[in-house]
């Protein structure tokens, strides 16, 4: 056990700004002792300032700059609240226990505010890598941190030394009225065209609790100035498949930054160059060629001029236009064809690239590939338009077309007529006549009428109105149809045709004769059965003059229509029997 009086406490206490420190001090009296009092102070430079005393349960506080903020606890540690930078100083607790004397010991209490997170801002100049100074990178700044911090620079992620004539970083430090610090931190380095693409941050550093933390900034990149080493000139779309009628640009790209003033030439004849530089975009490098043809192809040449060197670069590029040219169509043989006849067209056509043909008929349709067509025994339906196709595979787009027309020529065939036509008398009609022949023939009717022609491809179709007449319809019509080379004619046939009312007559008449019959054999055969005509006697009666009496028989015919009308009818016998049981009898009434 020691012997004396011994006051222990941490040597250091660390605290964020504005929270609560508590300061500890244990202390041991030999023999279970009792301490008269209990001093809490402060250093000030140099100088001990005394906060306050504690005697048993009470507390003096002698200090009005922490009037409110101090406490002490029952194990009499020292609390200080609403803790600020200001309170960064050395404290002191001391122990007075009467015989075992004094004792005491001293605390660091350490404040912190972190860091704000670093605000990297790029240099509004760019850096030159041509320049004799070191260019400013960027500027970084952390604020309101206690203890004042420490800033790193980074390229690409790795950290940045200063360096005679490569890198340098000065540094600010400012103390704020609040006690806090601001500390800024700038960059200054050499830059190359590869630093084009460089990323640089800056990373604070400070400790807390006796660790070292850190926080960096976010990545800037910088844009730097260098001369072009390089230019490149190329056609858009590719060379390859430029073809006629085609918008093409030039474009020239330089490496160097900021982009050199471009100027455009095109190769004449005996090595002379044509300016072409007033059609271009001198800052862009982009020369436009609208609807470019044969007589666009040559040598084109960008040149590029560095304003801080006038160093001077260029390029050429060779464009080429395909096209397609002397498209031609050979019938042979030439002579006016005839029906029966053959033909062969051969077509052809120049191109500095290989060709397909094909051959397509007047629709479109394809009806054969290679450069000829062989056609044979022609008719007038193969007198057609034809059309040779030249395309260039190699050149999406690039094709072209010939026609030429194959007529077969002949004296007119009539191939359809409207006969034989049934027609009444007075009716207007039409009379159609087809004919196909070439050269176009004409069309004559032997009868008066309004004609209509109407022509396709080697077709002709004339529609005669007419008002049919007695003659016409006994004699027919004359369809003449003749050209230079023929002539063709055919008959029509003209039939009366019968009216439906005069059909419907007939049939009435054949039907009431037919039931006149039905109703005479009914009352025959009626009277017979009574007896009242004798058949097969010797003996006769005169019907024709019946005896006098009062008994009469009255005989009553009905029609068809009036059966189904009355529906039932009444017997002699007064049974009731269906209306179709009635059609073509008689019914007699006898006298009681």
């Amino acid at each position: 056990a020691a012997s004396k009086l011994e006051v222990s406490m941490p040597a250091v206490v660390e605290v964020e700004s504005g929270g609560t420190a508590r300061i500890e001090c244990n202390f041991y009296i030999p023999g279970n002792g009792s301490y008269a009092y209990i001093n809490w102070s402060y250093i000030d430079r140099n100088n001990r300032v005394r906060l306050c005393r504690v005697m048993g349960s009470e507390i003096l506080e002698e200090n009005t700059d922490y009037k409110g903020r101090l406490s002490v606890g029952e194990d009499k540690a020292l609390s200080i609240s609403r803790v600020t930078v200001q309170d960064a100083r050395t404290f002191l607790c001391q122990v007075e226990a009467g015989s075992h004397g004094m004792g005491e010991n001293h605390t660091k209490l350490h404040v912190y505010t972190m860091p704000g997170s670093p605000l990297p801002s790029p240099h509004g100049g760019t850096p030159c890598s041509r320049c004799s100074l070191l260019p400013q990178i960027a500027q970084c700044v952390s604020r309101n941190s206690f203890p004042p911090p420490n800033i790193t620079w980074h390229k690409n992620g790795e950290q940045l030394q200063p360096e005679e004539k490569m890198v340098k970083i000065p540094a600010t430090l400012t103390r704020e009225s609040s006690g806090l610090y601001t500390v800024s931190s700038t960059l200054f380095a050499h830059v190359t065209r590869e630093d084009r693409n460089s990323r640089y941050h800056c990373t604070v550093h400070y400790w807390l609790r006796g660790q070292k933390h850190a926080v960096e900034s976010r990545q800037v990149n910088i844009t730097v100035f260098y001369p072009a080493q390089h230019v490149k000139l190329q056609v858009m779309p590719s060379s390859a498949l430029v073809k006629e009628g085609d918008d093409v640009k030039l474009v020239c790209e330089a490496d160097g930054n900021p982009a050199p003033v471009f100027s455009f030439y095109k190769r004449e004849l005996e090595d002379s160059w044509q300016d072409l530089t007033s059609l271009a975009d001198t800052n862009s490098g982009v020369l436009n060629l609208h609807d470019v043809n044969k007589s666009s192809s040559g040598l084109y040449r960008c040149q590029t001029l560095d304003l801080d060197d006038m160093r001077q670069l260029e390029k050429d590029v060779e464009l080429v236009v395909n096209y397609i040219e002397g498209v031609h169509v050979k019938m042979e043989p030439s002579s006016p064809l005839q029906e029966g006849d053959n033909v062969r067209l051969s077509c052809n056509a120049h191109s500095p690239v290989a060709l397909d043909y094909q051959w397509r008929d007047e629709k479109g349709k394809k009806v054969a590939e290679g450069n000829q067509l062989f056609l044979s025994n022609l008719t007038f339906e193969t007198s057609s338009n034809f059309s040779c196709k030249v395309i260039a595979p190699s050149v999406p787009g690039l094709e072209q077309s010939k026609q030429v027309a194959v007529a077969v020529q002949g004296k007119p065939r009539i191939v359809a007529i409207s006969s034989p036509l049934y027609v009444r008398q007075d009716e207007v009609v039409n009379l159609t006549c087809k004919a196909i022949a070439f050269p176009r023939p004409s069309v004559h009717w032997n009868v008066n009428g309004t004609a209509h022609e109407y022509v396709e491809n080697q077709h002709i179709s004339s529609n005669l109105t007419v008002r049919v007449s007695h003659d016409l319809l006994r004699a027919g019509a004359m369809c003449r149809v003749s050209n230079a080379l023929g002539v063709s004619e055919k008959h029509i046939q003209l039939l009366d045709q019968k009216t439906p009312e005069s059909k419907g007559v007939i049939i009435v008449a054949i039907i009431v004769c037919i039931l006149v019959v039905a109703v005479l054999g009914s009352v025959i055969y009626f009277l017979h059965k009574k007896g009242k005509i004798p058949c097969g006697r010797a003996g006769k009666q005169d019907i024709t003059k019946p005896e006098a009496r009062k008994d009469k028989i009255v005989v009553e015919v009905k029609s068809d229509k009036l059966s189904e009308e009355a529906g039932l009818l009444q017997g002699a016998n007064g049974e009731k029997r269906p209306a179709a049981d009635q059609v073509g009898q008689s019914i007699v009434h006898c006298p009681s």
